[in-house]
């Protein structure tokens, strides 16, 4: 079933005129970007050592409001439920947290691994806001913010590459393909383990907004659905997506990386996008791309939708998948607001029901 979306007849391309860029950008490669899930607030975590808030207001104009500066390169950013913190964990294998209500400038030192950490997701447990982090040095771990130490933590196969949590569901995606399956109830183990249905390295794993599964994307320009319980396993499947077919050789296409995968928050379509500058959105119980967009001038390294699902934001910027060498001060820095209009995001008519 690995062809299913790429043979599909083109779908009617998405508009990108009506996209607004962010003002005051990172000086360098965007690796995160996390809207609040309280506020029209959009965190961004970039290579220049910071994170930096921004406010966006109804016609899509952003506002610088806050930075947590880092020692190194932040890799990856998160906010609380409410709202009122957000984190930042980077290179120099540390999370730092600013509180917003307090009007504090001065981040926190929230927790620290013994190499870079690679994502940071903030979750709540009886009422507490807890951190949960995974890092290069094969572990993950979880944080109380009311202690300095880690509550707890599980020690993985490999480097984590890819998290995201969703309820009670924290997926874990390493290097050499695993993908860990925790249930939040019962933290400290892993309720599944298996190696990825893609063949190639995966770049990122998210969570479906039901929580019952989850997609992951590969260097290999592919993305797969899976579910968590062997009784819904009949709906896995894997399609390509970020692929571009080579105009003079026949049965031969260009293959890019799937950088980011993001549900949408009220209707469960999803998003891909990746090293060839474009993004799709998909529905993934009708089995059915929805839009598919034109490029837009350099690789998409993180997206992300606001908390009702009106804004689609994406950062352009280099994404590291031709190693440093490929890296040059010309390649553009940018964060799009994308606003949803009318049927872009909702299911397929006649799709399976959730």
């Amino acid at each position: 079933m690995s062809g299913l979306f790429g043979a599909a007849a083109n779908p009617t391309q998405g508009d990108l005129s009506k996209d607004v860029p962010v003002k005051d950008l990172p000086e360098d490669s965007v690796s995160d970007i996390a809207f609040s899930p309280a506020a029209e607030h959009l965190a961004v975590a970039s290579w220049d050592n910071k994170v930096r808030i921004y406010e966006i207001d109804g016609s899509g104009n952003s506002q610088g409001k806050a930075m947590i500066t880092h020692e190194g390169p932040v890799l990856s950013c998160a906010w609380s439920k409410d709202g009122t913190k957000v984190v930042g964990a980077g290179a120099d294998k540390a999370v730092r947290m600013l509180d917003l209500p307090s009007g504090g400038t001065t981040p926190q030192q929230v927790a620290a691994h013994d190499q870079p950490i690679k994502c940071v997701k903030m979750f709540q447990a009886a009422g507490n806001n807890m951190l949960v982090t995974g890092s290069w040095d094969k572990t993950i771990k979880y944080w109380d913010l009311r202690q300095q130490n880690p509550v707890g933590q599980i020690q993985c196969q490999d480097r984590v590459y890819s998290m995201d949590i969703k309820d009670q569901l924290l997926v874990v995606a390493t290097a050499d393909r695993y993908i860990n399956i925790v249930n939040l109830s019962d933290p400290f183990k892993f309720y599944k383990t298996l190696q990825s249905p893609l063949k190639w390295q995966t770049r990122v794993v998210s969570c479906f907004t039901d929580a019952s599964g989850f997609a992951v994307g590969s260097i290999e320009g592919r993305c797969a659905i899976q579910y968590v319980e062997e009784k819904d396993s009949s709906s896995n499947f894997s399609f390509k997506c970020h692929r571009q077919q080579e105009s003079n050789v026949r049965d031969s296409a260009k293959v890019f990386p799937v950088n980011a995968i993001s549900f949408h928050p009220q209707h469960g379509t999803f998003s891909t996008a990746g090293s060839d500058g474009t993004f799709h959105f998909w529905d993934k119980d009708a089995k059915h791309r929805l839009k598919g967009y034109p490029e837009v001038g350099g690789a998409i390294s993180s997206t992300a939708f606001s908390r009702n699902g009106n804004i689609f934001a994406y950062a352009v910027s280099y994404d590291w998948s031709k190693g440093y060498a490929s890296n040059n001060p010309q390649y553009p820095v940018k964060i799009m607001l994308h606003p949803v209009q009318g049927d872009e995001c909702k299911p397929r008519p006649g799709g399976k029901k959730r």
